[in-house]
């Protein structure tokens, strides 16, 4: 949640310069349907080859690895920039 008070230096409301919980709300979304999506493709693949769950399991290591390699990405810069604005907030 943001405070819509003005912060001690007189800026305007909000946390635009911290990291915010809020920024992050879709990526388990993103994680949960990436998941399934590839899970559906793995079973349609392995239905067509007649390869059982190979293509299932792979599909889902494959969204599961990928949708937290994004997460990971979009953490860090996310921290990055907040260190920035601190930085930047520190020097005033």
């Amino acid at each position: 949640m943001t405070d819509p008070r003005p912060s001690e230096s007189g800026s305007k409301p909000g946390r635009k310069d911290e990291l915010s919980a809020g920024a992050f709300a879709g990526l388990g979304i993103q994680f949960a349907v990436g998941i399934i999506l590839f899970l559906y493709i793995g079973k349609w693949i392995d239905a067509k080859l007649g390869t059982s769950p190979a293509f299932l399991i792979g599909g889902v290591f494959l969204a599961a690895g990928g949708s937290l390699y994004k997460i990971y990405r979009r953490i860090a810069a996310e921290q990055k920039m907040d260190d920035e604005a601190r930085a930047k907030k520190r020097q005033k």
